[in-house]
């Protein structure tokens, strides 16, 4: 499935929400950044998260494992302090001997093979480097639009629906935080984890290409996806706006290395 993202690799920086700056303002001081800093981002796709911070001053290595992910990139943070490789974490190897200040990835840590994304942090990053990681997710508050249960309808006709189960309608805040898993580890102590929300508003159009760079759209069926976008065109063009308002929802944690006895 992380390989799906290919496919989108043309819309996905236009179609994706943009993160807070106050994200990015939360993690340099969380994890103690200046400018100058070297950073290593996994998973970069089109450069949602990395042309922010290279903005703010950092060196920026990205690994990404999509051809035409980072062949966009590369256009988007063309003049910036930034090299963009193109592979997997996992069989990465950096050149420098001296370790990244930083480790992140945004909304990719998942996608990264949990038997080897801590470890392979830990040994690329410096003494005293951090890992931090968010994921860009839909919440749901209660006076949120009513059209994303409402159109679980289709969802279900086409076999595709979510669970009913609550569980699949977090709030803002009650995104699912990863402490257990990053203690687990052994190779990194939590100092800052934050929740992040915001909304957008999405014309018709908008909000179909913002479905094209979901893998789970992406890989669906060709018949489901064409009447799934029908009945989403139908149903927003009969709105007095034309448009949906979607919320997001990131967690930002951000863990420093531990020197192992």
């Amino acid at each position: 499935m992380r390989e799906s993202f290919e496919r989108a690799a043309n819309i996905y920086q236009q179609a994706r929400p943009d993160y807070p700056e106050q994200l990015f303002d939360n993690l340099i001081h969380a994890a103690n950044l200046n400018p100058g800093d070297r950073l290593l981002e996994v998973g970069c796709a089109t450069g949602k998260a990395t042309l922010p911070l290279a903005k703010r001053g950092f060196k920026i290595t990205c690994v990404e494992l999509g051809a035409e992910l980072a062949a966009v990139a590369r256009q988007n943070l063309a003049g910036m302090d930034v090299d963009i490789v193109n592979g997997s974490f996992e069989d990465w190897q950096p050149e420098a001997e001296f370790g990244f200040d930083l480790v992140f990835a945004a909304t990719a840590w998942k996608w990264i093979d949990p038997e080897v994304r801590y470890t392979k942090a830990w040994q690329v990053l410096r003494p005293g480097g951090h890992l931090a990681f968010w994921n860009a997710d839909h919440v749901f508050p209660d006076d949120g639009d009513p059209f994303f249960r409402n159109i679980q309808t289709v969802y279900h006709e086409i076999g595709e629906g979510k669970p009913v189960d609550n569980n699949d309608w977090p709030r803002p805040g009650e995104l699912q935080e990863q402490r257990d898993e990053i203690e687990k580890s052994g190779l990194f102590e939590i100092v800052h984890i934050r929740h992040f929300d915001w909304e957008r508003i999405y014309r018709v159009d908008e909000y179909i290409k913002l479905l094209e760079t979901f893998s789970g759209h992406i890989l669906m069926e060709e018949w489901k996806r064409d009447k799934l976008f029908n009945e989403i065109r139908v149903c927003l063009n009969n709105r007095p706006g034309k448009s949906v308002r979607r919320h997001w929802g990131a967690v930002l944690h951000v863990a420093r290395r531990k020197e192992l006895k």
